[in-house]
């Protein structure tokens, strides 16, 4: 990906400065602060902090110190908040530091935030929601469009509304990416169906059944082009249509009614033995 210069040049973070130099003594424009002297952004993008990678780098700390410096701004009540380099702070309190090598920014709490999101997509360890978050958020709030936003990261507009797409997802589904259950490709799938419950169903269809992506996109694709056939199908009536409704909400899963007030049938799917599991265990609460 080309070098971005919209964040060095901008809003001069030096991604390439080290905190001290071959003898030892501190580069110019690095400080040393207190860890209780700084505090976190609450604007910080990246919501979940891999635990293990944060006690390497707590070990790398231990070793060789914190080479490359957190970039911080003064707030008002006399602190220094991170702008740049919060995974360095956490690390650091976790090697048992009681300081850290900084550097001095100053900018208004919008700025902070702004750098803050572009950062943290350059760096790309955001997990796929926080990615999508961060574009909105430089969408909505900078005025950015996606076409800028795309030029500025070095990444294709399709690219970028593809990532904005996977906002659109049921909260449960959302979820499972963020917590790695589901990849970001197979999110992808399911933001062309609309119905929350289907959405979720097929989700944890692709989990349980270790679906591929290619094989999740078939049964996306079967289920918005269903198999039409010759003869028309008899029309439900609306009792019949509410009932199918309030099963499919029931169960969490497609539920189809054929047939009329008469006769007919009614067909409950399911697309994985947990899934059936769960479904019995909803009948055996009704019984």
């Amino acid at each position: 990906m080309k070098k971005d210069t919209y964040t060095e040049k901008t809003f001069g973070i030096e991604s390439d400065i080290t905190s001290y130099d071959k003898d030892g003594n501190l580069n110019e424009g690095v400080e040393i602060l207190s860890l209780d002297s700084i505090v976190a952004n609450p604007n910080q993008p990246r919501k979940k902090f891999d635990q293990n990678l944060l006690e390497e780098l707590a070990i790398s700390i231990k070793n060789y110190g914190v080479i490359q410096p957190i970039i911080v701004c003064p707030t008002d009540d006399g602190k220094y908040q991170i702008v740049a380099g919060e995974r360095r702070f956490r690390a650091s309190k976790l090697a048992g530091n009681n300081t850290i090598p900084v550097i001095k920014k100053y900018y208004t709490p919008k700025k902070i935030k702004e750098i803050s999101l572009i950062e943290n997509l350059q760096r790309q360890d955001l997990n796929p929601i926080e990615e999508a978050q961060a574009y909105k958020s430089l969408i909505d709030e900078y005025d950015f469009t996606q076409e800028q936003l795309a030029d500025r990261l070095g990444k294709s507009r399709p690219a970028i509304t593809n990532s904005l797409r996977l906002l659109g997802l049921n909260p449960v589904v959302i979820d499972m990416v963020v917590n790695g259950r589901l990849s970001a490709g197979h999110a992808r799938c399911l933001t062309s169906i609309k119905d929350y419950i289907v959405q979720n169903t097929y989700a944890l269809a692709a989990c349980d059944k270790q679906l591929s992506v290619r094989q999740l996109e078939l049964m996306v694709r079967n289920y918005l082009n269903p198999k039409t056939k010759d003869k028309k199908p008899v029309e439900l009536s609306v009792e019949l249509k509410d009932l199918a409704n309030i099963m499919q909400k029931k169960f969490g899963t497609r539920v189809n009614a054929v047939g009329n007030n008469n006769k007919g049938r009614i067909f409950i799917d399911y697309y994985s033995t947990a899934d059936l599991d769960r479904i019995f265990e909803i009948l055996e609460q009704i019984k």
